[in-house]
Parts: structure tokens; C-alpha cells; sequence
């Protein structure tokens, strides 16, 4: 079997058995990660940051608006009992729009402030796929009373970015099940297409 080469969005792992769990899933798979991505950075987004970091030497790449986010679960990380260990601060920032190559595949990043203030989603319009982090669930929304949060943002966000996308296109978010753009479009309650 050879060697493939992998992303890896939105660590959440902090104890030693996901972290050990994670490891040996790219051992198994003979995966070669090249590139941390995060949404977010809400503290179930970054945990494994500084392990991946360790591990294989990937930096964090996300929005510069989520470096407080991201400066902030230093401080209440403790106060909910984690042990949280630093996460690396990028050296460039994602923006709205920005292309990212990875091999043949293009991911294109769209900016959805709502449930953080520079949350990004990632597209990747030739597979019709959206890693859509906390903004849009299978028949809800990311939830906006964490900090940076904006509840009429959010919706503005799915309004006017994700549900312009092909109603084909596949969601897999953070939290819960995969849904797709069209069925949210027709079934969300919190917000209709």
C-alpha cells in the first residue's frame, strides 16, 4: 500500500487515548498529513493543535479574526478542568475566498462569521463538498452564545454564503450527521432557503 497524503481539519482530541487513537489511525492508513486547517477556534476545534503540531510539524491555518478565540481557551481551558496544551499561531492567515491546493484537489475557503467571527467553511466544489465546521447542522445552526458569537450574523451567513452553493453539495459539519445544502434549504427551522 502506498503512502497518501491528508488534511487534517479541526483537531478536537486532548486526552492521550484520542491523540493515541488518531496516531494510529494515520499509521494504519499510511497517511502523510500536510496541512492543519481549523473553522475555528473554539476550544473542541483546537485541542489537538499542539499535538499535530508536534507530531508532524503542521502549523494551524484559519482567520486571523479567531486568533482572541483561539488566545482565550488558554485562560478558561483550566477553568472547565482540560489540561490544554498551546496552540501554534499561524505565521499567514486565511482570508474570504482564498484557494487552497492540495494535490489535484482545490479548496476554496468561504468566510461565515456568526458562530465565531472568522469562521471558515471549506469547499471543495469538484467533489460537491462543504467542511462546514459549526455554522449549519442537520436541521439546526452552530450555536452563538460562545464568545464571538452573533445569532443574526449566523443566519446572514448561511443565507447569503452556504446556501448559494449547489443544493447538491454535502455538509459534513462539526457536530452530529452529514446533511446536504437542499435538504437544509427545504427542512432547517431556524433558517430556510
Amino acid at each position: 500500500m502506498s503512502t497518501k497524503n491528508c488534511i487534517i481539519v479541526d483537531p478536537g482530541m486532548h486526552t492521550y487515548y484520542e491523540q493515541q487513537y488518531f496516531e494510529d489511525f494515520i499509521t494504519r492508513k499510511q497517511l502523510t498529513p500536510l496541512l492543519l486547517l481549523n473553522t475555528h477556534c473554539h476550544i473542541d476545534h483546537v485541542l489537538g493543535n499542539h499535538f499535530v503540531y508536534e507530531k508532524w510539524g503542521l502549523i494551524p491555518n484559519f482567520h486571523e479574526k479567531e486568533v482572541p478565540i483561539l488566545v482565550a481557551v488558554d485562560n478558561y481551558a483550566p477553568q472547565m478542568g482540560i489540561m490544554y496544551d498551546t496552540s501554534p499561531i499561524p505565521e499567514k492567515f486565511l482570508k474570504d475566498q482564498e484557494t487552497i491546493t492540495f494535490g489535484s484537489t482545490t479548496i476554496e475557503t468561504i468566510l461565515a462569521p456568526g458562530h465565531s467571527p472568522g469562521h471558515l467553511c471549506y469547499y471543495i466544489k469538484e467533489q460537491d463538498i462543504l467542511i462546514g465546521g459549526d455554522v449549519l447542522f442537520r436541521n439546526s445552526i452552530g450555536r452563538t452564545d460562545l464568545p464571538g458569537g452573533d445569532h443574526q450574523t449566523l443566519l446572514d451567513s448561511i443565507k447569503s454564503r452556504i446556501y448559494s452553493l449547489p443544493d447538491q453539495t454535502i455538509v459534513f459539519p462539526g457536530h452530529g450527521p452529514e446533511t446536504s445544502i437542499g435538504y437544509e434549504k427545504q427542512t432547517n427551522p431556524f433558517v430556510r432557503g
